[in-house]
């Protein structure tokens, strides 16, 4: 990947065959990434085959789900990775189509991009279990990937780590995204484990500006009461 500047973003489409209908690709034209990390996908290999394999000139590459109209995590990319490794050897979790990572290395650096979809506990216990075993499983295996190489982790991490991160904290203290245990995680990865919140380094003060997730309900997007979460 070299020195010179690289454009990296990351974006849940929340469907790929609805976000395509509306405007993903002339979105893609105008920013122009070189790289871009894509979130529930919400779609299967036919479905992406002659017609999402590629968008605007980046090569997709993806893990996903077994269940039809569920997850999935894709790269899009101007370069040719050395390596593209598919989940992350989780009996439980690689059948959701939650990790794909794609490796850059040249004789110097070993460096990566993955792109996640961390499980939401929204639906239920059973689903927000589920969530603190996704945690359980993610963080030593980046620990390992960390001590091997360079990376950078782009998704939609379901955590709202601070007060800042949502409008309304006061009232979310007790709901899955903003749980006491989830925002402890975050801070032992961005703590212990060394990782960067990219977003807070450049804008450690934002609040409004900073959401990137509405709820359906109660005109949230028009009133601007989000969530950061990816």
């Amino acid at each position: 990947m070299g020195d010179s500047l690289f454009k990296l973003t990351s974006l849940n489409l929340n469907g790929i065959r609805s976000a395509t209908s509306k405007g993903l690709e002339a979105w893609l034209e105008q920013t122009a990434p070189d790289c871009i990390c894509v979130q529930e996908i919400k779609a299967q290999a036919p479905d992406l085959a002659d017609k999402f394999e590629a968008l605007s000139g980046l090569k997709g590459y993806f893990h996903l789900a077994e269940k039809k109209g569920y997850s999935g995590v894709g790269v899009y990319t101007r370069l040719e990775p050395s390596d593209v490794v598919v989940g992350y050897n989780s009996p439980e979790f690689d059948p959701e189509g939650r990790y794909v990572e794609l490796r850059f290395d040249t004789p110097k650096r070993k460096h990566s991009i993955i792109s996640a979809y961390f499980p939401s506990g929204s639906s239920g216990e059973e689903r927000q279990q589920a969530k603190f075993r996704f945690l359980d499983e993610m963080y030593p295996y980046l620990m390992a990937l960390k001590g091997q190489r360079d990376f950078i982790l782009c998704g939609d991490i379901n955590i709202a780590h601070q007060e800042i991160d949502l409008k309304n904290y006061k009232g979310n203290k007790k709901n899955s995204g903003f749980l006491p245990e989830e925002r402890a995680w975050m801070t032992r990865l961005l703590t212990e484990g060394g990782l960067v919140d990219v977003y807070r380094q450049l804008e450690p003060t934002a609040t409004d500006a900073c959401y990137t997730w509405w709820s359906n309900r109660g005109q949230a997007y028009a009133k601007n009461v989000g969530w950061r979460l990816d």
